[in-house]
Parts: structure tokens; C-alpha cells; sequence
């Protein structure tokens, strides 16, 4: 990913949706890299100090600013040398306008290792969770909330739950290459998370946004800064007095090997000024609740991609600005693929535990279970999506709503947080008796 500052004219025409550009209208001629003319230019907020003398590039507190003055503007390429740190250091004197040069890992979708039959269905997540939140009438109408990952079929999530459902097509994306229509995707991953969102939030609206679908190149991390990009549009066209935008990511970065090492200002998994996690920091600061699974790289039973070699739960996945989720059974117990903190931007994380690993979608065939921390998040979502249909951003901001996740999570490991179960699991009786004592006291704002 290349990150550039071309000028104002520039980025206020990348900015505009009115107006086509391409990267060679951003670039022009790079030495040494090959410009993908596929990728659309993607606007970059530009960090700013939340106080004089703050650090702008602070994930918990750094505010974000779209002028064109302040905004940069995202590229993408592949570096032909051999020799890439040379190549690095010889751009950065060459092109002023080049402002970094960051890692695109490829992301992958999280499923799970193991074997094992499920541990309940998903009827049991209903009674535990749904039943008390539907109670107080959150059911998350009127919540947009976005899936990234391979695609929904609606066909087959509709068939499974007993209900009808559908996808918003004018407000989901997809990246160039990628065939198929929003909501007739192959039945895989994509339609897991989506079943398992209807399930804690059955009238929630979904946002079909295959950022993992095949395509002639890998899924890359810049699919992603795109679609956070689009979800920015979303967000901003809604009425801000009622917004409520809920993703849902079951999906991350397993190795090392795509990335730059830590300390390299292209590094993806432990760098906050990397494009995407400025990305997800611009996104929830404008109202956005964003979920990451925190993956399935735990101790006991780790997916055979797991690469690094401690600390598992990198980049985006750790933010702080997001909650992270690990991976419990419908009796409470961790599943031992659940991924242990200190997270790598983030120290304390998962934030807190859903369900995982229990009969739902059939995604993967009939016997086979909803696993890893990909069901687990997007159960999650819907639990937050719910909390919205009642609560949107303005009077709930997302860092509170987060506190409130946290607050009320039923305690499942040491007393307090700690790095296998996060805060707890959560608690859609705590939620709602936390909700009434907010309505009672008046506090709304």
C-alpha cells in the first residue's frame, strides 16, 4: 500500500464520489513499482491531535479530518526489487509526495481446527441471549450491519433459520475482480457470519461486503481499507442523530511472512499509524461499532496457519477501538483454539467471549459445527446490533457501548479481565438491566 499526499486538488477529487480516478492519475510513474490499475484510489483521513500537544497518532484518542488539506490517498502496488529495503529508502528521497509505504498482507477467513461434534445449537443461543434482549425490544431494526468476509447466500441463511432474509445491495461493496451478485454467493464462511448475526439480531439489516471472495490475486489488507473507506459513505449518509453501523470481521492475519517486521514503518501487526488501523480508527470514531474475532491461534489447539510466535491477536484484530472476541461453548467453557492476549496494539485483549462451536448454519454441512472465533464474533455483532436498535451512536457512542459490553460481562476466568476469556462472557441480562438503569436515571446522552 502506498500512501501519498498529492496535493489538495487531488485529494478532494478522490474524495468526491462524482468523480473516476485512477492510480496513475494519483502516481504517475513510480520507479520500481508496478501500479495495480484495478485498485481504485481510497481516501485516507488524516489523523489530528484530540488536544495541542497530543499524539496525532494515537489509536484511543487521535481525531480524523477528511479535508483535502489534511487527508491522504491509498494506492496499490507491488515492489519489483529484489532488494525491497533499498527500494523503500530510494522512494522516500525520491517522491516527497510518498508519505509511507505499508505492508498488504493477505487476510484470510478464520474457520477452526479440531473435529469435535458441536456443543449445543443455535436455539440455545436464543434463550441465553435473544430472548432477554428482544425482552427490552432490542432486535436490531433499523441497524445496518455490515459482514466482511466471503459473501451471503441468502438462499441457504434463509432456509436454515425458518425466516426470510436479505441484503441492503445498495449499500454493500464489493473490491474490482470479485464476480457474483450481493447476496447469491457461494454458501461458505460468509454465510456462517451472517446466520450467526440473525441469530442475537433477527431483524437487523445486512451489508454484504466479500472482501475474501476469490479473485485473481490473494484477499489482500487494501480490500479491506477500501471497504472501510465505502462503510465511511454509509456511515456518513445516515441521519447523525440516528446512526447505528455494525461490522463484523471474522478474519485477520496469521503470519509474519506477509508483513514488514515490527519497528518497520510498513508494519502491519504492531503499528498504529499503518493505513488500515487509521482506517478503523477514522470508522468508529465517526459511530461505527466494529468487531474482530480474535482468532484461533490458542495454546491448546491452534489452526495449523498460526505463525507467530506469541502474542497471536495482531493488528486490527487488537485495536482498541474495537472488541475483540474470543470463543466459548453453550456451557461456558473456553474452546482451546480461542486466541490468548496481550494483544499486539492493544494489550488487554479479547475484550470479552461469545458462543462458538454449536449446530447453526450448516454452512460447512450438516453436522458440522459453527466454529472458531469467526461464529463467535459475529453472534457478538449481533448482540451489539441489537443494543442499537434501541440505542444509536449519537446517544450511545461506540467506546461506551464497549464499556458497557464490558461492564456487564458475566466473569469467567481470574476476577477482572484477564488474557483468556477478556472481561467475561457476554451478558444479555446484564445489558438489559444496565440499559433500564440508564432509561430510569435519565442519562441518554
Amino acid at each position: 500500500m502506498i500512501q501519498m499526499r498529492p496535493g489538495p486538488d487531488v485529494v478532494a477529487a478522490v474524495i468526491d464520489p462524482g468523480v473516476t480516478t485512477t492510480a496513475a492519475d494519483v502516481a504517475g510513474p513510480i520507479p520500481g513499482i508496478a501500479l495495480d490499475p484495478g485498485f481504485a484510489p481510497v481516501p485516507v483521513p488524516g489523523p489530528q491531535p484530540a488536544a495541542p500537544g497530543a499524539d496525532p497518532l494515537s489509536l484511543e484518542t487521535a481525531r480524523f479530518s477528511m479535508a483535502p488539506e489534511h487527508a491522504s490517498v491509498l494506492v496499490r502496488g507491488e515492489i519489483q526489487d529484489y532488494d525491497v529495503a533499498s527500494r523503500y529508502a530510494m522512494l522516500a528521497l525520491a517522491r516527497p509526495d510518498i508519505v509511507g509505504i505499508s505492508s498488504d498482507p493477505v487476510i484470510e477467513a478464520l474457520p477452526t481446527c479440531g473435529g469435535d461434534g458441536p456443543v449445543g445449537d443455535w436455539h440455545d443461543i436464543r434463550a441465553t441471549l435473544t430472548d432477554h434482549l428482544e425482552s427490552e425490544g432490542m432486535d436490531g431494526d433499523g441497524v445496518a450491519l455490515a459482514i466482511l468476509d466471503t459473501g451471503i447466500n441468502v438462499a441457504h441463511v434463509s432456509r436454515i433459520l425458518g425466516q426470510d432474509v436479505t441484503v441492503d445491495g445498495a449499500r454493500s461493496w464489493k473490491p474490482a475482480g470479485v464476480n457474483g451478485n450481493f447476496g447469491q454467493f457461494p454458501v461458505d464462511h460468509g454465510s456462517m457470519c451472517a446466520f450467526d448475526t440473525r441469530i442475537t439480531a433477527p431483524r437487523a439489516t445486512l451489508l454484504d461486503i466479500p472482501v475474501l471472495q476469490p479473485k485473481p490475486l490473494l484477499a489482500l489488507l487494501s480490500d479491506a481499507v477500501a471497504a472501510f473507506a465505502h462503510l465511511r459513505g454509509v456511515l456518513d449518509a445516515m441521519p447523525e442523530e440516528g446512526r447505528s453501523l455494525v461490522v463484523s470481521n471474522s478474519w485477520g492475519s496469521f503470519s509474519p511472512a506477509f508483513d514488514f517486521p515490527p519497528g518497520h514503518p510498513g508494519n502491519y501487526s504492531d503499528n498504529p499509524a499503518h493505513p488500515f488501523n487509521l482506517a478503523v480508527s477514522a470508522l468508529e470514531q465517526a459511530g461505527a461499532d466494529i468487531l474482530f474475532a480474535a482468532g484461533n491461534c490458542g495454546r491448546e489447539c491452534p489452526d495449523a496457519r498460526c505463525a507467530f510466535p506469541d502474542r497471536p491477536i495482531n493488528g486490527a484484530n487488537s485495536h482498541p477501538r474495537v472488541l475483540s472476541i474470543g470463543g466459548v461453548d453453550t456451557r461456558g467453557a473456553r474452546v482451546g483454539y480461542s486466541s490468548e492476549g496481550p494483544g499486539r496494539l492493544s494489550r488487554r485483549k479479547p475484550d470479552v467471549c461469545t458462543f462458538t462451536h454449536f449446530a447453526g448454519s450448516q454452512a460447512f454441512g450438516a453436522d458440522e459445527p459453527d466454529t472458531g472465533t469467526s461464529a463467535a464474533c459475529p453472534v457478538a455483532a449481533g448482540v451489539v446490533a441489537a443494543v442499537r436498535s434501541q440505542l444509536s451512536a449519537t446517544e450511545l457512542p461506540p467506546a461506551d457501548l464497549r464499556t458497557l459490553l464490558r461492564r456487564t460481562a458475566d466473569d469467567l476466568g481470574m476476577a477482572g479481565f484477564d488474557f483468556r476469556f477478556g472481561y467475561g462472557m457476554v451478558d444479555a441480562a446484564g445489558i438489559v438491566e444496565a440499559v433500564r438503569r440508564r432509561r430510569k436515571n435519565g442519562r441518554r446522552h
